[in-house]
């Protein structure tokens, strides 16, 4: 006859005094972490916790594709791609994660929502100084925003100090042009507070990349990981929009924006141009 128990021994040597050793609990902060939601709804409406929850949850996340990203700027300016590479690999991770979690957010119906929605006055996704931290990492600067955290004198110092960073891209383009690769004198010197705008003579320089894959494999490989990150971000940002939309359809957003509309026209927007015209050019004949 198995017996089956629904308890386990406590081993002798597992730590049960944590007068003097550090708990888990205390590495983590935990009761800090676990008290910080304060639903403002009256009365407080059971869904909001989920609310809260989700964008608490992917503000940590993004403070992590922060670190990590300012780690493959400066692996990348010391021309030590495989780090810079391992790094990118991770964010790709933590951005599947992001794009999922949508689906829980998800479970909150137009009625549910609509429950509490007022309460949230003016705040808004719009207003995340860590969303546009990576975007401005990535390449998509706009100086305008830093006026939106005036009130938040560490937020628009963390933006100031992105705005005249070099991006992702524009350090790989260096490294690209360190390396051999004819990458066009004027980018590699162009004002980096600016946004990245499509660059037509960068096409070619992809293009031999690509179509010589076997010779230039490691910076092929790196081509591909900007890819597969720029591809991710539009996925979330999908997956947004449809939550949005799927939650409180065509209605203006709590921060003044079209809702729907304004998260639609982020689509058109691109971190690395060149790298999605080079496919049109591959293969060609010329």
């Amino acid at each position: 006859m198995i017996t089956v128990s629904a308890t386990r021994p406590i081993e002798d040597g597992i730590v049960k005094d944590f007068k003097v050793n550090l708990s888990y609990g205390e590495y983590l902060h935990l009761d800090e972490i676990l008290n910080a939601q304060h639903p403002v709804s009256v009365p407080e409406h059971h869904d909001e916790l989920l609310f809260i929850l989700q964008h608490q949850t992917s503000e940590l996340w993004l403070k992590l594709i922060i670190h990590e990203l300012r780690a493959v700027l400066a692996h990348l300016a010391k021309d030590e791609l495989k780090p810079a590479l391992k790094g990118l690999a991770r964010v790709k991770h933590i951005q599947r994660t992001l794009t999922e979690q949508w689906s829980v957010l998800a479970t909150l119906t137009p009625t549910e929502y609509a429950q509490f929605r007022s309460f949230l006055g003016t705040s808004s996704g719009f207003q995340s100084y860590q969303y546009r931290a990576v975007e401005f990492l990535l390449g998509n600067k706009d100086r305008r925003m830093l006026r939106i955290f005036d009130d938040q004198p560490a937020a628009r110092e963390l933006l100031a100090d992105l705005l005249g960073t070099p991006s992702v891209y524009d350090e790989f383009l260096r490294y690209l042009a360190r390396h051999g690769h004819p990458v066009p004198a004027a980018l590699i010197g162009r004002d980096v507070t600016e946004a990245w705008s499509f660059a037509e003579e960068l096409v070619p320089v992809f293009t031999t990349i690509y179509e010589k894959a076997e010779q230039h494999w490691e910076a092929y490989e790196a081509c591909e990981e900007l890819v597969d990150l720029e591809e991710n971000f539009q996925l979330w940002r999908f997956r947004h929009l449809k939550t949005v939309e799927r939650t409180i359809g065509f209605k203006r957003g709590t921060g003044g924006s079209s809702g729907v509309n304004f998260l639609k026209a982020a689509l058109d927007l691109t971190f690395f141009p060149e790298l999605y015209a080079v496919r049109t050019e591959i293969g060609v004949p010329r």
